[in-house]
């Protein structure tokens, strides 16, 4: 079942998704790097700033988590995690698929450039990598991170922000 996650489950989040980015340990930079990896501040910073988390529940289990996030003109797909044990059977496909359908403003996911398997499971679900300028712009347009993160960050866009693109000449919200 996929459903919007709740106030209560809050430890249930912040477990799926330290427990899923070890998988980021020694693969993004260093520098970027911390234990736990999203604190339970910056969760809660995340919540406060519209980040509204989707659950995939399995016999009364959250096995992974996906967040959506308004901004401005767009939706944000913000913290796609799934629990390590459960990974690469299907859930976080099931909760991309739900949350496109729960938005018809364009999407966009940013990731870390080094996460070559994210990178993969969004393109194979219809986003596509923006050019590194764009990337650049995009980062710092719709999310509120540091520069550091946006040097290794990466944005996919699906399909309906490139058709907008085009029709703006190029760019949305230029």
């Amino acid at each position: 079942m996929i459903r919007t996650c709740d106030p209560g489950e809050f430890e249930g989040i912040y477990e799926i998704i330290n427990d899923a980015a070890q998988a980021y340990r020694g693969v993004i930079p260093a520098d970027r790097w911390k234990d736990p990896y999203m604190p339970r501040e910056e969760l809660r910073h995340e919540i406060h700033e519209g980040v509204v988390f989707w659950g995939y529940e399995e016999e009364g289990r959250l096995l992974g988590v996906m967040g959506l996030q308004q901004v401005q003109d767009v939706t944000l797909i913000r913290h796609s995690y799934v629990r390590t044990a459960r990974r690469n059977q299907g859930i976080g496909g099931k909760l991309l698929f739900h949350l496109k359908a729960q938005t018809d403003r364009p999407l966009l996911v940013g990731t870390w450039a080094a996460i070559d398997w994210a990178i993969r499971f969004y393109e194979k679900h219809g986003f596509q990598l923006e050019s590194p300028e764009e990337k650049n712009r995009l980062l710092k347009k719709y999310w509120s991170i540091p520069d550091r993160q946006v040097e290794t960050s990466v944005v996919l866009a699906d399909p309906k922000w490139f058709a907008i693109s085009k029709q703006n000449g190029g760019g949305m919200g230029r």
